[in-house]
């Protein structure tokens, strides 16, 4: 089974999306490098730097346990990255996990398949959900197939256990 869950980073990344689904998954055993678009760095819209381990042109889909795209103000970047398109598009392919929180489902419209899902984000980008095909749910997490989504770092716990057990991994207490 992949072990791998890659977390998507762009400038002006939510800094808690990053860093608490990163560490929560390599507490249960996840490889998970920060990946980006070309850049060697990134900063959070808090000023936290990532260095990013890799690009997204560098991975191949069907290694891959699922990916996290994290919100901010990233997205409305990353959604202009057709490579990175590409690869959510694969991913969710492959049926592989893609989970993603705040504004990152913007990524998820722009890669075109959130038609027929059921899905959370953050309360702004409500109507872009719905307009994109999804049924939208006020809920702090919503886990439809291999989708996972939810609203806003206050998220972050139920967003974790609802990834990890779409990845099949074993919560330790």
């Amino acid at each position: 089974m992949a072990k791998t869950v890659p977390v998507l980073i762009g400038p002006d990344y939510e800094d808690l999306e990053v860093w608490y689904p990163k560490y929560r998954l390599e507490e249960a055993g996840f490889e998970t490098p920060l990946v980006g678009m070309g850049e060697a760095e990134y900063h959070g819209k808090h000023g936290y730097p990532a260095l990013a381990d890799a690009s997204v042109e560098d991975l191949d889909a069907g290694n891959l346990a699922g990916l996290v795209i994290p919100g901010g103000w990233a997205p409305d970047r990353m959604r202009r990255h057709e490579g990175l398109l590409d690869l959510v598009r694969a991913v969710h392919a492959n049926e592989a996990m893609v989970a993603t929180i705040c504004h990152g489902p913007w990524v998820l419209i722009s890669a075109g398949i959130l038609r027929g899902k059921k899905m959370t984000s953050f309360e702004a980008i409500r109507d872009d959900v719905i307009n994109a095909g999804a049924e939208y749910v006020d809920a702090e997490v919503v886990v439809d197939g291999n989708l996972v989504t939810s609203r806003r770092p206050s998220d972050l716990p139920a967003f974790s256990r609802a990834m990890l057990r779409v990845l099949g991994a074993r919560e330790e207490t």
